[in-house]
């Protein structure tokens, strides 16, 4: 496993995180995930040199968090990165333009949910705690700072972090010139390479670090989808890949597969085009089983993309703009 260093905080991080939204189950999440298994591939990651585990409170309601603080007990002498987040209070993903900060962080609602993290961890001290929705308007809003400067100041938190509404990266640019930001979590993929307008660049001015979520497009990347492919009732997956977004990712994912280099998958390239920008700290794939674990951790290994193979991802860009699905 190869690290980078994570923005001004300076860790040297796993450049293949785990992101751990698939692995607890639960109302709103993914079906199919079972804890012995889960367990099973968050060792396996660490012994093949992951250390960065991105999860929220909202997973499981605390059990990805729990999982987590398993995981960690188990490793007492590995330096483990632990990023949670805090949920919105009015359970709204994302938030919209008119959302409130009152309604969504005041700060009794964000020193509460720090601390059941830090309980459902079992830590004394979280590394990044993350705002799991923003909305930019925010940024100079002493309401959201005065609790995060109190949490700061009490050792319970190390980092604050901000995850990024989807196909908005646009929308956390002023927030960054507070200066009270270390960490911003973006979907950035193959498909999606609006990030690189302007808020990997902004971030790498400001020495803060980038977490690359959703590096399959929530599964449209693997390769695996066709338009006939169906997920249980209660899958989030269901109400995200309704019939408009199922046709058009499989079309585009079938349109990437003769890019593909001999002796590669498509899952592969989609991390390698990832890692191969030097700005992003570290890529958070969901990794549900030891398969996931060994194939996508075997991906660091330093070789970049070739050049002709880059140009043509290029041409593979995506712009989407949230609709009622797109949670």
């Amino acid at each position: 496993m190869r690290y980078r260093r994570f923005g001004r905080l300076g860790w040297q991080v796993s450049e293949i995180g785990y992101g751990m939204w698939g692995i607890a189950g639960g109302e709103g999440g993914w079906t199919g995930a079972d804890d012995e298994t889960g367990m099973e591939a968050l060792r396996e990651s660490v012994e093949l040199g992951c250390n960065f585990f991105d999860t929220a409170w909202i997973y499981g309601r605390g059990h990805s968090e729990e999982m987590l603080g398993r995981l960690l007990a188990e490793q007492p002498d590995r330096r483990l990165y632990t990023a949670t987040k805090i949920p919105p209070r009015d359970r709204a993903w994302p938030s919209r333009r008119d959302s409130g900060l009152a309604d969504v962080f005041p700060a009794d609602h964000i020193i509460e949910y720090a601390h059941r993290s830090l309980e459902c961890l079992g830590v004394s001290s979280i590394d990044l705690l993350q705002f799991h929705v923003w909305e930019d308007s925010w940024a100079d809003d002493e309401r959201w700072q005065q609790p995060i400067a109190q949490l700061k100041s009490e050792g319970l938190i190390s980092g604050v972090g901000i995850s990024i509404n989807r196909w908005e990266p646009w929308n956390v640019l002023k927030t960054l010139d507070t200066g009270l930001i270390d960490a911003v979590q973006v979907i950035y993929n193959i498909f999606d390479q609006a990030p690189e307008d302007d808020l990997i660049g902004a971030c790498a001015e400001r020495d803060i670090a980038v977490i690359a979520r959703v590096p399959f497009d929530e599964g449209s990347l693997t390769g695996t989808l066709t338009k006939d492919t169906t997920w249980p009732e209660g899958d989030w997956r269901a109400s995200y890949f309704v019939p408009e977004n199922l046709e058009a990712s499989v079309e585009r994912a079938d349109r990437l597969k003769p890019v593909v280099p001999a002796g590669m998958d498509l899952p592969e390239l989609a991390l390698r085009f990832i890692l191969d920008n030097p700005a992003v700290s570290t890529v958070i794939p969901g990794m549900r089983s030891l398969r996931h674990v060994r194939a996508n951790c075997g991906v660091s290994d330093g070789v970049p993309l070739d050049d002709d193979v880059r140009a043509e991802l290029r041409r593979h860009r995506w712009d989407r703009t949230p609709t009622a699905w797109s949670q």
